[in-house]
């Protein structure tokens, strides 16, 4: 009996003992969803949306916004199912009924009493509903009915139903008194029982396999059903279940069970009883009441409490570990002896882990390591000793106890010099560096290092046995060995290379010397003594500030983006940048430290203990990602819900038809657009992007944002697309709404035809005014041309007659100028003719003086030279010719006129046509005066001129004629 009772409280303190590693608890309080209290069954729809069963209606949660959705009567909802017929089916209070969306796309209740019969319309709360065979089940205490076709029928207990569910391909009811049964096709027919205790009502049947299941009871535990009949779990833990009240159960993945609990929260057990974890206020749950329990399709685990909803990511890959339960800062971490040590700013703990692969599972119950109460910064194994840096000194783990090896303040790391099998330390204090060396088999202090006094937080030895060494605030340090055993130092910063003297920590990286800057990584070059940027890592981090770096087994580089995890992952063909976004902002800022042990344990400093990261699973775990359009609402004067979110029935695919295609009035002035993803417990991981096809066809820049707001829009189709994508880059399929926002009044067809006709009338009348115009600007045109060619013409005549005037002037002046010449020669002629009777008269005076005969006869011959005339008819030759060419060929005109006219009565006109003197004539022609008179009478008889007529006008009028 003794050792019975030892096994049992052995089995007990074994079953109170959770998994180190507990993944994050989100709690949602009646505040955040805005509804009542309890929360009595939760459903999970294939588009990924959760609804609850609530005290104030329905709720329905998409990830990112609650949705409350009261009953008529307001009383409170049971339960919920969805139907085969893709409706939400709830059950209340004297009332039963289903969700459907509107045209809006906006929830809607219908309710079945009309489908009741009049006696069985008071039946209670609606405790279970069940989709079985293509048909509805409802449970109230006091009859069942079966919804098929729209015909409901009912099954009433023997005293009342206290279960109804659904296991294995068959319908289980429970009856206070008449025990388990199951629905056939004539009824309801007892199930063979062993140990089912009759008034204990049965809260889930779940299936382990084809053949066998598993009941819970409310207060007698677990039992298992089979061919065989009902008999209880044999498993020592189904003691402590007893004392239990279970509320409800769900399956969690393959091998696993959820149990809810009205006092100690939820369990997770395996298939046969073991406990694996347990969740309570303990882990996060705002209570440990748990009305109802459910396992999405990501294996999240939904827990509707007495007071609030719970999420447990339980199929996260990230898990905290928080030792002892402390909220302390976790520094370090390491596994020494199949022992798990967290150093923490509130001392150092100690764990056994088990062999399993994901050593978050691992139970037991944290121990604090004694004499290491305060910061406890570094851990390290060196020489299969466990070695402490604690802000009062290095210390050596012993036996969960640790033993102080230097009073040097603050240690900040450990490294060894060497690879010998008892090699030298190397460690970074508050003040610089120390060397530590082996003594049997014990390290002891041996010196620090002279002349350096910086503060060594990071620290890493070249493969030149260089140490190096990196302030944030002072720069980086190169410490040489020489051959006396001490060391050299050097000073890097922007001279150097580097791109400040700030924020700079020196790593050792894949065998290579490599810095993590303000300005991304930087590698050390031997050859120029300074540093430069690494191209290869500029390619896949760019220039973004680097705190934190560190290598694992597999190749694979860890990194500290200011508050960001992120890694580079060379297990690929390519290199992939891998950010963990779950854990941003939850890092130790400043004191970051990442130990990957292997690809399913990696161990990450937190503000609130450590975290453990299961990096394979997290690579694996692929869910499709879903993203939909939540509400459409326009605003204007007042605000309108457009669209409610369902295009059609709640498990349709989100698929809008030209049909659902609303047209908005051009007075609405803002539309806003609400999305999101249903991939709870990783909201942290999603980001999405959207556009606004017909507005801007370019894509947004990825962000955290679920809504969008446009105002003013012209009028026009659109079309909205929004686009998920998680932390591996996986992008999810695109989701749109198109909507049409119609033209103002005065933009629409029948305004445009209006424009049109009013267009052409305008356009007609128009051009009827410009022809007219046209014509009349013609005729002004006409007459002015008309105007513009009698002045032409006028100027042109005065033009003309001026050129006639100046010509006629021009003429007259040579007329002139000739007749000026032809007289100067006709006066020559004439003082030669007088000369010549000078001339002769005075040899005829001397002659007649003269007695000598010869002289006499020579002076005779003299003066008949002198006389001869052949002179006088050559000089007239040609004064002829000058003449007619002065007076357009007169005497050529005139003797063609008067044929008879002799040459001497030529000469005479000639000279009267130049206007000479009778005496002057009488010179020219060598005749007396009288003789020119005689002349001039012989010559008017022959011209037959009228004594009235002046014989000088007749020859200027005959010439004018001519």
């Amino acid at each position: 009996m003794k050792l019975l009772l030892a096994l049992v409280l052995l089995s007990l303190q074994t079953f109170c003992q959770n998994t180190i590693g507990l993944p994050d608890v989100f709690n949602y309080p009646r505040q955040t969803y805005g509804a009542g209290l309890q929360n009595w069954d939760i459903k999970e729809a294939r588009n990924g949306m959760i609804y609850f069963a609530n005290n104030e209606g329905l709720i329905s949660f998409d990830g990112k916004n609650w949705q409350l959705y009261p009953l008529p009567n307001k009383t409170i909802v049971r339960s919920v199912e969805i139907g085969p017929d893709n409706r939400i089916y709830v059950g209340g209070q004297d009332e039963l009924g289903y969700f459907s969306p509107a045209l809006n796309g906006e929830l809607q209740y219908h309710s079945l009493l009309s489908l009741v019969k009049a006696q069985d319309k008071s039946f209670g709360d609606v405790w279970d509903i069940v989709n079985f065979s293509n048909a509805l089940y409802f449970r109230s205490n006091k009859l069942i009915f079966k919804l098929q076709n729209g015909v409901i029928k009912v099954f009433y207990p023997d005293t009342e139903w206290t279960f109804l569910g659904a296991c294995n391909g068959k319908l289980y009811a429970q009856d206070n008194k008449g025990g388990l049964k199951r629905f056939e096709e004539v009824g309801w027919s007892l199930v063979l029982n062993k140990e089912l205790p009759a008034g204990d009502p049965v809260t889930a049947m779940l299936a382990l396999n084809k053949d066998s299941s598993i009941i819970t009871s409310l207060k007698n535990g677990l039992f298992i059903l089979d061919n065989t009949g009902i008999r209880s779990l044999t498993n020592a833990n189904n003691v402590f279940f007893k004392g239990e009240r279970i509320y409800a159960a769900a399956i969690v993945n393959s091998d696993k069970i959820a149990l809810a609990t009205s006092t100690s929260g939820s369990y997770i057990i395996d298939f046969k009883g073991n406990l694996v974890q347990s969740f309570s206020t303990r882990e996060g749950l705002q209570n440990n009441n748990v009305l109802s329990i459910f396992a999405d399709s990501k294996s999240n685990l939904w827990l509707g409490l007495d007071n609030g909803i719970d999420l447990v990511a339980y199929n996260s890959s990230i898990k905290q570990i928080s030792p002892g339960q402390q909220d302390g800062s976790g520094y370090t971490s390491i596994i020494y002896k199949q022992q798990l040590y967290i150093g923490t700013s509130n001392g150092l703990f100690s764990v056994p882990l088990q062999s399993l692969p994901d050593l978050s599972f691992s139970k037991g119950e944290f121990k604090p390591v004694a004499n290491t109460k305060g910061q406890n910064w570094a851990l390290a194994e060196i020489n299969d000793q466990l070695l402490l840096g604690h802000h009062e000194g290095a210390f050596v783990v012993r036996e969960n106890k640790a033993v102080p090896i230097s009073a040097e303040p603050g240690f900040w790391n450990f490294l060894a010099l060497d690879n010998n099998v008892s090699p030298r330390i190397l460690a970074g204090n508050y003040k610089g560096l120390s060397f530590f060396k082996p003594v049997d088999g014990q390290f002891v202090f041996d010196k620090n290092l002279e002349d350096f006094e910086e503060s060594c937080r990071f620290v890493a030895i070249d493969n030149q046995n260089n140490l190096w060494v990196s302030h944030p605030y002072h720069g980086v340090f190169k410490l040489s060995p020489k051959s006396d055993g001490s060391y050299a130092k050097d000073t890097y910063a922007v001279k150097q290379g580097l791109p400040s003297t700030l924020n700079n920590h020196v790593y050792k990286i894949k065998n290579e010397l490599v810095v993590g800057t303000e300005r991304g990584i930087y590698i050390y070059d031997a050859v120029k003594n300074s540093f430069v940027p690494s191209e290869s890592y500029k390619k896949l981090l760019g220039a973004q500030s680097i705190r934190y770096l560190k290598e694992d087994k597999e190749g694979n580089i860890w990194f500290i983006h200011e508050k960001t995890l992120g890694v580079i992952d060379f297990t690929g063909k390519q290199p992939q940048v891998v950010y963990l976004p779950e854990l941003d902002k939850k890092m130790l800022s400043g004191f970051e430290f990442v130990n990957p042990l292997d690809a399913r344990n990696i161990f990450l400093a937190g503000e609130r203990g450590i975290f453990h990261i299961n990096y394979e699973k997290y690579k694996q775990t692929q869910f499709k990602l879903p993203v939909q359009i939540r509400r459409v609402q326009i605003s204007g004067e007042k605000d309108s819900l457009l669209f409610g979110g369902y295009f059609k029935d709640v498990n349709d695919e989100q698929a809008q038809t030209n049909v659902d295609v609303p047209e908005l009035s051009h007075a609405w002035r803002t539309i806003q657009i609400e999305f999101s993803s249903a991939l709870f417990g990783s909201h942290s991981t999603l980001s999405y992007r959207y556009r606004l096809k017909g507005f801007d066809n370019n894509w947004s820049e990825w962000t955290k944002r679920t809504e969008k707001e446009y105002t003013n829009l012209p009028s026009g189709k659109y079309v909205f697309e929004v686009e998920a994508r998680n932390s591996l880059g996986n992008k999810s399929e695109i989701a749109s709404y198109t909507f049409v926002i119609s033209p103002p009044w005065y933009q629409s067809y029948w305004a445009l035809l209006l424009y049109l006709i009013v267009a052409s009338l305008f356009t007609y009348l128009l051009y009827k005014w410009l022809k007219r115009k046209f014509r009349l600007q013609r005729l002004r045109f006409e007459e002015k041309q008309q105007n513009l060619l009698y002045k032409y013409e006028l100027e042109k005549n005065k033009v003309e007659t001026e050129l006639m005037a100046l010509g006629n002037e021009k003429l007259e002046a040579e007329i002139n100028y000739k007749n000026s010449e032809l007289a100067s020669s006709a006066m020559h002629l004439v003082k030669k003719g007088e000369l010549i009777a000078k001339i002769k008269g005075q040899l005829t005076q001397v002659m007649k003086g003269l007695d000598n005969p010869l002289a006499t006869l020579e002076l005779k011959k003299m003066i008949k030279t002198l006389g001869e005339d052949d002179n006088m008819d050559k000089e007239w030759e040609n004064f002829s010719k000058h003449f007619d060419k002065v007076q357009s060929d007169f005497l050529v005109e005139l003797k063609g006129k008067h044929p008879t006219i002799t040459g001497n009565e030529l000469k005479l006109c000639a000279y009267l046509r130049m206007n000479l003197s009778t005496k002057e004539i009488a010179q020219l022609m060598n005749i007396s005066v009288r003789g020119v008179e005689i002349s001039r009478y012989r010559l008017r008889k022959k011209l037959q001129i009228a004594s009235e007529i002046s014989l000088f006008d007749y020859l200027i009028k005959m010439q004018a004629k001519t």
